[in-house]
């Protein structure tokens, strides 16, 4: 790390600087913020010597404790400290650290301002300090889900299949697959019944593995599937049985021994939160047979939910047909938890793991059994959080999160990298993107950002082609639901979701493909970018892009735990190489309307068109190479 001062005390053609560098048990670690509690973490600061330095601490502070400063050893023009994690952090869980170095001379004193937990810059005050995050020793997450592609699936919405399935009675089948539009509310926060069904069932999506297959998917994520009165499923009515809509536990069984033919797991949707009022559990309208907790103090599931004195409850964002679960109740827990419970249950029948759904609302205590459970069924079982925020650093109700030091998640839905795209791709700020994937990776534990789930678009998300499109994204929920890009903001959309897509794709972390997203499909916010997929119309272009892209992901290793290089960050320029044992992957992207020029750092293989580069590279307005290092 290497920083500039800017100071009236020095010419403007001197430049005084520092440079930090960090060890690991002796080995050098750049981008790099997370560490074993097992390791000896040296720092070798250099400053430059018109910045007069006499001495050098560090101040370091557990998070909500109290600072303290240690001095670093002077070693002619370098300044040296090594610390002892395990004594640093006296929990075998470790834990989060914060820490500033204070540049002390003979007038005055110098701190290090943080930009993105790995680049500074130097002031007179106290600033923004460096994130420590020290992890147990046994930290460890699934070899094979990183270096893959997950493939997400609202199963109403992918494939009906040849398998006539059941709906409720109260629900709705809407017959136009290809021109439907979902059921939607007069205004959007207005009640929804959310009973109107396509037909997608989990028959259909086995019919279509071949095809997932193609685009080199090996993680399929579905969206809840277990029975439910809504169509998205996230007001559970019972855990221990898959929608007959979907096709019931034959169905899933099916597409578990079909996907594991192909090498591809199926990762579930753990809504463990709260479940739905009409539910086995809650029973608000008496349609079970079970004493629900809404029906009677005597009920045994009563002591599931959290009621006040005026007998309303608690439930997820103050809305009554989401009723909170209480896991502190010894029997709810055992229930999701227990050795027959439904987590672990699952497993057992072959799922590859959980995504959990607000994972915020959820308990460190909580996810700790839950990993524990699903571990013990499987080791290689992935947990992936829905945390939309820093996951080192995030705070919830108050409390500082512990999701990433070894006990809870493997992976969170990296949506800062979402966010930081978008940014780049419509404002053409690249050093904003740059700062945001160092700012990740330099806090996260290395075996985490190699299995980070990096989304551009989900269910909760407007579609990502119609984001790129650059047009409003608020208004009345009739108008949204007939609105299209234009022919002209399409083309834009898709080429600036190319270049997306093979960021997502060469990135540290797995890419998620949100159905459709490969087909060139379009929609709002929920329900809009919820549409059935568009079988026999899809966008041919595309398609072949995410194939390319998926044969890329699969054909070069270094894609899997290859340390992330920053290269350029200009404007519309952004660049970034991959690089281990010796081999080198470079992605560089155009988000201007202008071309770029890009200094390519030796001779590569262009990946896609197959001839060799070398020198100054002309890339054309809104476009991305992607090269391998000849060796």
């Amino acid at each position: 790390m290497a920083v500039s001062l800017s100071s009236p005390d020095y010419p403007e053609n001197k430049t005084p600087a520092l440079t930090i560098t960090k060890y690991e048990n002796g080995v050098r670690r750049d981008l790099c913020g997370a560490f074993s509690r097992s390791s000896l973490l040296t720092f070798s600061l250099v400053p430059d010597p018109a910045l007069a330095v006499r001495d050098i601490v560090i101040r370091l502070e557990p998070d909500g404790g109290d600072w303290r400063d240690i001095p670093f050893e002077r070693q002619g023009e370098a300044f040296s400290l090594t610390l002892s994690l395990a004594e640093l952090a006296e929990s075998e869980d470790g834990g989060l650290f914060w820490y500033e170095f204070l540049l002390i001379g003979e007038t005055r004193t110098l701190f290090t301002d943080s930009v993105n937990n790995e680049d500074f810059c130097l002031t007179l005050h106290n600033a923004r300090r460096f994130s420590l995050l020290v992890c147990r020793e046994d930290l460890k997450t699934p070899e094979w889900f990183s270096g893959g592609v997950i493939y997400q699936i609202f199963p109403d919405r992918f494939c009906r299949g040849s398998v006539p399935c059941p709906l409720r009675e109260e629900a709705v089948l809407n017959p136009d697959w290809e021109n439907g539009v979902p059921q939607f509310a007069p205004y959007r926060g207005a009640p929804l019944k959310n009973n109107e069904f396509f037909g997608g069932t989990l028959w259909g999506v086995a019919e279509k593995l071949n095809y997932l297959a193609s685009l080199g998917v090996t993680a399929l994520y579905l969206n809840p599937i277990f029975e439910a009165a809504s169509n998205h499923k996230y007001d559970t009515g019972n855990y221990e049985e898959v929608d007959p809509a979907f096709g019931g536990e034959e169905a899933l069984e099916n597409l578990l021994a079909r996907a594991k033919e192909r090498g591809i797991r199926v990762v579930l949707d753990g809504v463990f939160n709260h479940t739905g009022d009409d539910s086995l559990y809650f029973n608000r309208y008496g349609r079970y047979e079970t004493l629900g907790a809404a029906q009677s103090e005597k009920s045994p599931y009563r002591s599931w939910y959290r009621f006040r004195e005026d007998g309303s409850w608690e439930s997820w964002w103050g809305i009554p047909i989401l009723p909170r679960l209480n896991h502190e109740d010894p029997a709810c827990r055992r229930y999701f938890l227990g050795e027959d419970g439904i987590v672990a249950k699952r497993i057992r029948q072959g799922a590859g793991g959980w995504r959990i759904d607000v994972a915020d609302e959820l308990t460190d205590s909580f996810l700790r059994e839950m990993r524990e459970a699903v571990k013990a069924e499987d080791p290689d079982a992935v947990l992936i959080g829905e945390v939309w925020e820093n996951a080192a650093t995030k705070i919830s109700y108050g409390v500082r999160r512990q999701y990433l030091l070894g006990r809870e998640l493997d992976s969170v839905m990296n949506y800062p990298f979402r966010s930081a795209l978008l940014r780049y791709l419509l404002a053409e700020d690249a050093p904003f993107l740059s700062n945001e994937l160092t700012e990740i990776y330099a806090s996260y534990p290395r075996a985490i950002s190699d299995c980070l789930m990096n989304v551009v678009g989900t269910h909760d998300t407007e579609r990502i082609l119609t984001v790129l499109g650059g047009v409003p994204l608020d208004g009345e929920p009739a108008a949204l639901a007939e609105t299209r890009l234009t022919p002209e903001e399409r083309l834009l959309a898709e080429k600036r979701l190319m270049i997306a897509s093979a960021i997502q794709y060469c990135v540290y972390g797995v890419p998620s493909l949100y159905y459709g997203d490969e087909a060139g499909m379009e929609g709002y916010h929920d329900p809009f970018c919820r549409r059935p997929y568009p079988w026999g119309r899809e966008n041919a272009a595309l398609l072949a892009h995410y194939r390319r892209l998926g044969a890329i992901r699969r054909e070069e290793p270094v894609l899997r735990h290859g340390e992330y290089v920053p290269l350029e960050a200009d404007g519309g320029l952004f660049a970034f190489s991959r690089k281990e044992n010796g081999e080198e992957l470079i992605l560089a992207a155009n988000a201007e309307r202008r071309e770029r020029r890009f200094l390519l750092p030796a001779p590569c293989l262009d990946r896609i068109a197959g001839n060799r580069e070398e020198g100054v590279i002309t890339l054309a307005p809104l476009s991305f190479k992607i090269w391998k290092r000849c060796r």
